[in-house]
């Protein structure tokens, strides 16, 4: 098991939680150097080609190295020997839609000469005292990022200035136990990842199995079916509005707007909404009710768009976005049965086609493609069979869908315990550390698969 270590109850900076008595808390700027870039995304003539670090490679990666891809552009000679990043550097988002997703960290495990860190972020430089992995994990705790979201400052877009980033608490523990805590928890990460990839491959085969088995019944037709354009099954096709809005859940009397994600995987998911602001005019044409049925116009990825799922329950204040659609069908039309349809290979066949057929817009769905596609529609009371013994049919592989999907939950809940309570001391992880293989910095995602009960000294010697 863990060992704890002895606690201190005094002359430790709120925000850094107790302490083991031999380590310390610094502020950032005492342990760091801070450089924030002011390198842009424009190509200049005279100027020296480079490649960007940009935002988004920082807030979806948690290692960043030369060999990923990234946006070339220039940068003058002296932007590129100020920002050019180093092995070892931490660097952080300092702006986002949301108050409490800012500092988000990535570390740079390799360097190379046109590798230059871009706008919008900042690099945190180690002086010796902290190493960069180990800042990386800190920066990750639930107590040291909640002083970040706490500073952010914004009413639509949050930011934070220089002096809320180097007044930052941290904890400093001595080298040995930095170096203890990054290898655990490198290991233990990768375990976590490999554990929650597959629960959700597990979660994609029994979503796929569900809609083969609706398929088989949609696809052999029987006297009386119709094949229909989608046009005809539907009184129209509402589209909604995508206002500027806070990356945060609304309140229980504020109102939200969906976000592109809120029907992935053919589930409706009512935490993808985005608080509106207090001053939003809401048009309650577009407010989301209980059975509507609502289709993915745009993903990031192209297998999520055209995603189709009800509404199961009243959402509370949402409204539809510009990134969703929301069908009205005919009387003649279960809508059950038409999600049914449109979670099918004959239906996906479709969108694949129309994406690729879309004039640069590679991950959209136009209206005018989607009231084309055809479906294969029997009468009203044959649609209704058709949904009451699929839906028996496939209880069990949704009982265990959604069992499994909560696992996913807890997994990463269980992460966000572990990181907080390793980094800040809660307990000892140095006799464990001891017994691992050293890790690459390059790769947080490997490891080998083990049971998550060992990493805490349960599983087998």
């Amino acid at each position: 098991m863990f060992a704890e270590l002895p606690q201190t109850h005094a002359n430790q900076p709120r925000s850094a939680g107790m302490l083991p008595r031999h380590w310390t808390t610094r502020r950032l700027r005492s342990v760091v150097d801070m450089l924030v870039s002011n390198v842009d995304k424009l190509s200049k003539d005279g100027e020296v080609p480079v490649r960007l670090c940009n935002y988004v490679d920082v807030y979806k990666r948690d290692v960043v190295t030369p060999d990923q891809e990234f946006m070339r552009a220039t940068a003058t000679q002296a932007e590129v020997d100020a920002f050019c990043l180093r092995i070892g550097d931490v660097v952080i988002t300092k702006d986002s839609e949301s108050f409490n997703d800012i500092a988000v960290p990535a570390y740079i495990a390799g360097a190379a000469k046109d590798l230059v860190c871009g706008y919008h972020l900042a690099i945190l430089r180690p002086r010796g005292d902290i190493s960069g992995q180990f800042l990386y994990w800190a920066l990750r705790a639930p107590t040291v990022a909640h002083q970040f979201h706490v500073a952010a400052g914004g009413v639509t877009r949050f930011g934070l200035s220089h002096e809320d980033i180097k007044s930052a608490w941290v904890p400093v523990p001595p080298a040995d136990e930095q170096a203890a805590i990054v290898k655990y928890l490198t290991h233990a990460n990768a375990r976590i990842d490999k554990a929650i990839a597959a629960k959700r491959r597990l979660i994609a085969l029994l979503d796929e199995q569900r809609n083969e088995l609706a398929t088989e019944r949609l696809e052999n037709p029987n006297l009386g079916w119709q094949v229909r354009r989608l046009k005809t099954l539907l009184h129209g096709i509402d589209q909604g509005v995508s206002p500027q809005a806070d990356n945060t859940v609304p309140g229980q009397d504020e109102w939200g707007v969906l976000k592109a994600g809120c029907v992935n995987g053919g589930k409706y998911r009512p935490d993808q909404v985005k608080r509106l602001p207090g001053d939003f005019v809401v048009p309650l044409s577009l407010a989301i009710r209980k059975g509507d049925l609502l289709v993915s116009r745009a993903s990031g990825s192209p297998n999520l768009v055209g995603s189709v799922a009800r509404v199961p329950a009243p959402p509370g204040k949402v409204i539809l976005s510009d990134k969703t659609f929301r069908l009205r069908p005919r009387d003649d039309v279960d809508p059950d049965f038409l999600a049914l349809a449109m979670n099918s290979r004959r239906y996906r066949s479709q969108v694949r086609q129309a994406i690729s057929g879309a004039d640069g817009l590679a991950n959209n769905l136009p209206i005018t493609e989607l009231r084309t596609f055809t479906f294969l529609v029997p009468p009203i009371d044959e649609q209704r069979r058709i949904v009451a013994d699929v839906s028996r049919e496939t209880a069990t592989i949704l009982h265990t869908a959604e069992r499994t999907e909560r696992e996913v939950t807890l997994l990463q809940e269980f992460r966000t315990r572990l990181v907080a309570d390793v980094v800040t001391g809660q307990v000892d992880v140095r006799q464990i550390a001891a017994s691992l293989p050293e890790v690459d910095p390059a790769d947080l995602g490997g490891g080998d698969e083990t049971e998550i009960d060992e990493l805490v000294g349960n599983g087998p010697a």
